[in-house]
């Protein structure tokens, strides 16, 4: 069929409407031999493909396509035409003139001719909105189901997190969540330690290592920043910090996200994240790895103010020594060991010899400032493993695990030793000293024995060292 542009004659007004239909209907019309070589072609094609329309003539309109569709037009185009004579719908992408494409639905079918070589009309529709919106349905439908893995992300999360009662268990929480959610090679969490150093506490870091030795790492980034950090390569990491990629490389790393611990602004630690391949970082995911921590860090502050709500209620305010309930269940524990394993252990129960006179002349300001100077001497006097503790008023207990006699007695003496020493605030008319008793446990001991009645042996020993002239030793055997 020919084109508008090779009519050479004077054409009816009937002939002249259709091709100018031809030329100009909304999609385009061509025409190919059997062997895809272009016969005709309206206007409409040559303006959607930007060639002129004398040029198409002859060329071939399999060379017209992109090398994708011509692997799709040979594969499939080609054998539906061949098997059924017409192909319906068939997704072609056109390279145009100006080196840019326009992606096309074909409809095509296969013209027997009477006497003259059968030929290919083929109905090209440009494509480009439906392809726009196909693209932008699948992108909502990829953002929708990520969301959607997110939220489950963060609900799974938020119950592991709620059932964690020890820092441990959440941190093991939060890192099993984060290798879960992110795929990630290694996952880790590392808290700050009283001298603000990183300790690794759950999961794996292969950097950990160059953490303790203060190098730059993904980790220390965070926690210096204040900040999400994310590295999609090493040579990105280098570009962070110099020699950063190197340790990334030598530990077989690509990349690498991490994101600091906060508690009212306070950073508390970090969490980690490192990829064995490179990997970038969309906003959705830096989003769901921040929300992650934001979420521990909350549960971390809540457990923490447990244990410190759990330790204010086991140690004696004042002093911050061990309180009576807490010694009571150390003794429980002490004497219940005793019987199980036959082991030898000392408990001294002392008394202040002058205290009443110091509270009484001095103030009870004076009193606390004095249970407090000797409650530091204490600590310093007796052993790491030993447990020291205030009973009540001027009276402390101290169990010693593993103590025969005269090494209870040795401890005895440093503790009369250092009480006697002047105290701030005490004038030397009013001297301290310690009254102690000392009820030793062994392997002879009674297995029916309680705690409380080796309280009551300990401090009637004390009580015997008090009546004998005070900043005295009685030992008793239980």
């Amino acid at each position: 069929m020919p084109t508008s542009v090779e009519r050479g004659t004077e054409l009816p007004p009937s002939q002249e409407n259709f091709e100018d239909l031809f030329d100009n209907a909304p999609c385009g019309y061509v025409v190919t031999s059997t062997d895809w070589v272009i016969t005709a072609a309206n206007a409409t094609f040559a303006t959607m493909t930007g060639y002129p329309a004398n040029d198409l003539i002859g060329r071939s309109l399999v060379g017209l396509l992109t090398p994708g569709s011509q692997l799709f037009h040979e594969t499939r185009h080609v054998p539906v035409l061949r098997l059924q004579g017409r192909a319906d719908e068939i997704a072609l992408s056109i390279q145009c003139a100006d080196g840019t494409t326009v992606p096309t639905l074909v409809n095509s079918a296969l013209v027997p001719s009477d006497g003259e070589p059968d030929e290919i009309r083929m109905v090209l529709f440009d494509s480009t909105g439906r392809r726009d919106y196909e693209r932008d349905l699948l992108a909502a439908r990829r953002a929708a189901e990520s969301s959607e893995a997110r939220v489950r992300v963060l609900q799974r999360a938020s119950s592991a997190f709620t059932l964690a009662d020890t820092e441990e268990r959440l941190s093991a929480a939060l890192t099993d969540t984060i290798r879960d959610a992110f795929t990630a090679t290694h996952a880790s969490v590392l808290f700050l330690d009283a001298e603000a150093n990183l300790q690794l506490v759950s999961g794996t870091n292969p950097l950990e290592e160059l953490i303790a030795s203060g190098a730059a790492t993904p980790a220390t980034e965070a926690l210096r920043l204040g900040r999400t950090v994310t590295i999609s390569t090493p040579e990105e990491a280098d570009v962070f910090v110099p020699g950063l990629g190197d340790a990334l490389r030598g530990a077989r790393l690509e990349a690498a996200m991490a994101t600091p611990l906060l508690d009212k602004g306070q950073t508390t630690g970090v969490v980690v994240s490192h990829f064995g391949r490179q990997r970038r970082f969309d906003e959705g995911s830096i989003e769901l790895f921040e929300t992650l921590a934001r979420q521990a860090s909350h549960v971390l502050a809540r457990i923490r103010l447990q244990e410190q709500l759990a330790e204010l209620a086991l140690h004696d305010q004042l002093t911050g020594l061990a309180n009576r309930k807490l010694l009571e269940e150390r003794l429980d524990q002490t004497v219940a060991a005793v019987i199980r394993k036959q082991r030898a252990v000392a408990i001294l129960f002392l008394d202040l010899d002058g205290f009443k006179v110091v509270n009484d002349q001095c103030g009870h300001a004076v009193g606390d400032s004095v249970l407090q100077q000797i409650s530091a001497r204490l600590r310093d006097v007796i052993r790491a493993g030993d447990t020291i503790g205030r009973y009540g008023g001027d009276e402390f207990v101290i169990i010693c695990d593993d103590t025969e006699a005269a090494s209870a007695t040795v401890i005895a003496d440093r503790i009369r030793t250092v009480v006697r020493e002047p105290l701030d605030g005490v004038p030397d008319s009013c001297p301290i000293s310690a009254s102690i008793g000392i009820a030793l446990l062994g392997p002879t001991t009674n297995p029916a024995i309680s705690s409380d009645n080796v309280l009551q042996l300990a401090d009637a020993a004390m009580y015997e060292s008090k009546n004998g002239g005070k900043d005295r030793v009685t030992t008793v055997s239980v």
